[in-house]
């Protein structure tokens, strides 16, 4: 039932990008539901005047990229934690920390628009607003980014984690 749904909704995307091309329209890629990738020389593709900053090879796993634009934009604290036989919402989630709200609104912002451009993946977000605590899902990674002092009061590695796993991660 879900990949007839999602087949459904790709090619009905494909239907409405094709549509928009035939009358000029330009389109951006938030505004459908696919994953959709433009050719190099395609002179439809929508400029995002963001440089790949990321010195990640493009056969790089989803989470190698994630940990190096957490990396790059200096997040505090960064940890991985692998959700196989955990859960299967996820292959792995990644928590990390901002020292502000507007680092974390912007650490969030970069990861969002590097993921979209470098690897074609399309986020969902919540909890920008606030800037407090951001989630993204990125599909098989999920990625919270904190305030120090809301990382400290959820902990919520600990739900993911053995004892021996958070004693580690803390050495």
């Amino acid at each position: 039932m879900i990949n007839s749904v999602v087949s459904l909704r790709i090619r009905n995307a494909n239907v409405i990008i094709e549509m928009c091309r035939t009358i000029g329209t330009a389109i951006q890629e938030d505004n459908v539901l696919s994953q959709f990738e433009y050719a190099a020389d395609d002179p439809a593709a929508p400029a995002t005047g963001m440089k790949p900053s990321l010195t990640v090879p493009e056969n790089a796993t989803l989470l190698t990229r994630v940990l190096h634009s957490l990396e790059n934009d200096k997040a505090e604290d960064v940890l991985a934690i692998n959700l196989a036989g955990k859960s299967e919402i996820a292959d792995h989630m990644v928590v990390a920390s901002g020292r502000s709200t507007r680092q974390v609104v912007s650490i969030s912002d970069k990861l969002v628009e590097r993921l979209k451009q470098d690897a074609g993946v399309l986020c969902k977000v919540e909890g920008r607003d606030q800037g407090d605590w951001v989630l993204i899902d990125a599909g098989d990674v999920i990625v919270h980014i904190f305030r120090p002092e809301v990382r400290d009061f959820y902990q919520i590695e600990k739900m993911w984690m053995t004892p021996a796993e958070v004693s580690a991660a803390k050495a």
